[in-house]
């Protein structure tokens, strides 16, 4: 076979994120009638020092109603996790990730290559095979909150850009407690 008749990229890789923002079909969480969902990669939901006197709150809110992967989830824990750990220590910040992805995400795989429109004529709108989980989000709902104290307010507020980048919906930062910020 020559170089020019291979598939290009990997025919197994993971759909970008886009493909599944949108909420398009109704919630799928039985779990005990599909083989095989994978695991969730959320390792933790909460981080730094639960017991504190954190005057200041930072929440991020999406403005859009949508779906949010758990890879997703994780990367913008993690990426919080690490600035705040970096700036204000771990004993001077409290994170707590504030959904769960109960939503099972399915893909039809297709055939990809020379030839695949002959093989891949298949059912329209088939089920799918389970390939990760997503957490269903309302506008305004709350993803992420970050407790600081005053000194680690633009400490927070910037772990908190970072973090929304990791997500596909755009988000909002709503903080509260900053009237007990002096500058």
């Amino acid at each position: 076979m020559s170089a020019g008749l291979l598939p290009r990229g990997n025919p197994m890789a993971k759909n970008p994120a886009r493909m599944y923002r949108k909420i398009m079909q109704h919630a799928y969480t039985r779990r005990e009638f599909m083989g095989g969902v994978p695991g969730n990669r959320i390792l933790q939901y909460e981080s730094g020092k639960a017991t504190g006197d954190f005057p200041v709150v930072l929440n991020l809110l999406p403005t859009e109603r949508g779906q949010v992967r758990h890879t997703a989830l994780e990367a913008m824990r993690i990426t919080a996790v690490r600035a705040l750990d970096a700036a204000v220590g771990r004993e001077n910040y409290y994170l707590k990730v504030r959904v769960y992805p109960h939503h099972v995400l399915r893909q039809n795989k297709q055939a990809s290559g020379a030839g695949a429109d002959r093989v891949s004529m298949g059912m329209r709108l088939a089920f799918g095979k389970a390939i990760g989980t997503a957490a269903r989000v309302e506008a305004g709902q709350t993803l992420l909150t970050i407790k600081v104290t005053p000194k680690g307010f633009a400490a927070a507020k910037d772990a908190m850009r970072k973090a929304y980048n990791k997500v596909a919906s755009p988000c909002d930062i709503d903080v509260q407690g900053l009237e007990l910020v002096t500058f």
